[in-house]
């Protein structure tokens, strides 16, 4: 079916990297796997960084016609989508746009990674948190890639709608495959166990987990390991100041690396480590998983959706930097773990986040609510047909 496509958060040739990019893209995959026609709805930006009623009052107005512009334009038989599918809504990305097209074309309107903040309701966001609820009320399907959403987005929405919980994805074709050119482009690795991570350098949360990274291999500095660690961004200097106690020899920052060279890195390194501090599930991490690393993380938000603690990683409580220690030094110094660790990662991986298994429940969402939608018109459902 053809699939109109839109993420108001952060389209999906934004220009700067991060998370929301990568899955917005996962998404786009995932419907193309599954035999859909997308066409990118458009490029607006709902987001309001700083919780100003005035640009959020603006953005709704700008909205609001644009949302009128698409509905002229679809009532094009040939242009007009079968179904409306928006990623990431929240009370700072609010879509102004699909529930109004969906609503003049009579079509479903799908919301996948939706969240409700009751907080906002009468604060900063007081607008965008009103456009997100009405959004998610209006869908006829929401798709949670968090679990920690799930329960809230049922809660608002009631017995209205279909509610489903579909684990975070990634084409891991690139991540389970080896290639000598590329393990050929990796520094050859010393006698040492080479933990690795990859993440952006900004301030904040991300800049905080490095810091806490730093402090916990402060505490296991005993024990032989190398630290490899993928990544560029605008705190990069205040990252080599984390680090700058440890000997080059033992922590080397190699930088912005491309996709095929980070899978490259992370198959040659032992265990991949990150905090997660403040972290809405790390997509990093079934990149990881996928080459066969064991993880050691921070076990909030999502993260305990992507890896399978015990199996083929150890969480700890997050921003803890003594139990991060504890279970870092226990990878390290328990060879037979790891590697049972390392061999059960891509096996988890491959089952539960890979773009095919995605493809596929993300199909049976939309054929369902555009089947029911055909019912309650009076229509034969497409599998009846």
């Amino acid at each position: 079916m053809k699939v109109a496509f839109y993420a108001p958060l952060k389209p999906a040739d934004h220009p700067v990297p991060s998370g929301d990019r990568q899955l917005a893209r996962a998404l786009l995959q995932a419907l193309h796997a599954g035999g859909h026609e997308t066409v990118v709805a458009s490029r607006f930006r709902s987001y309001d960084r700083a919780g100003d009623a005035a640009r959020q009052a603006r953005l709704r107005e700008l909205g609001g016609r644009l949302a009128q512009r698409l509905i002229d334009r679809y009532r094009n038989a040939s242009a007009r989508p079968e179904v409306w599918f928006t990623y990431h809504v929240y009370h700072k990305a609010p879509d102004w746009l699909g529930p109004a097209v969906s609503r003049a074309l009579a079509i479903p309107y799908v919301v996948a990674e939706a969240s409700s903040a009751a907080k906002q309701r009468d604060g900063a966001w007081a607008i965008g948190y009103q456009g997100s609820v009405a959004a998610i009320e209006a869908a006829a399907a929401t798709i949670s890639l968090n679990p920690v959403d799930l329960a809230g987005i049922r809660w608002l929405r009631g017995a209205v709608g279909v509610d489903v919980f579909v684990p975070p994805f990634l084409d891991l074709a690139a991540f389970t495959r080896s290639t000598e050119a590329t393990i050929a482009s990796v520094a050859t690795r010393g006698a040492r166990v080479r933990l690795i991570t990859v993440a952006m350098m900004r301030p904040g949360a991300k800049l905080a987990s490095y810091r806490l990274l730093a402090i916990a291999l402060a505490r296991i500095r005993s024990i032989e390991w190398e630290l490899v660690i993928v990544g560029d961004g605008p705190a990069r200097q205040e990252v080599e100041a984390a680090f700058a106690p440890f000997p080059t020899e033992r922590v080397r920052l190699v930088g912005f690396q491309t996709a095929s060279s980070v899978a490259a890195w992370l198959r040659a390194g032992d265990v991949y480590v990150w905090p997660a501090i403040d972290e809405a599930f790390g997509m990093a991490f079934i990149e990881a998983q996928a080459c066969g690393l064991p993880i050691v993380a921070g076990d909030g938000g999502g993260v305990g959706a992507v890896v399978c603690s015990g199996r083929t990683g150890l969480l700890v409580p997050v921003g803890d930097a003594e139990a991060f220690a504890t279970a870092t030094r226990r990878l390290l110094t328990d060879a037979e773990l790891r590697r049972r660790m390392a061999e059960a990662a891509p096996v988890y991986a491959r089952a539960e986040h890979d773009l095919p298994v995605a493809a596929a429940r993300i199909d049976a969402v939309l054929r369902g609510v555009t089947e029911r939608g055909a019912l309650r018109a009076g229509a034969i459902p497409a599998a009846a047909r």
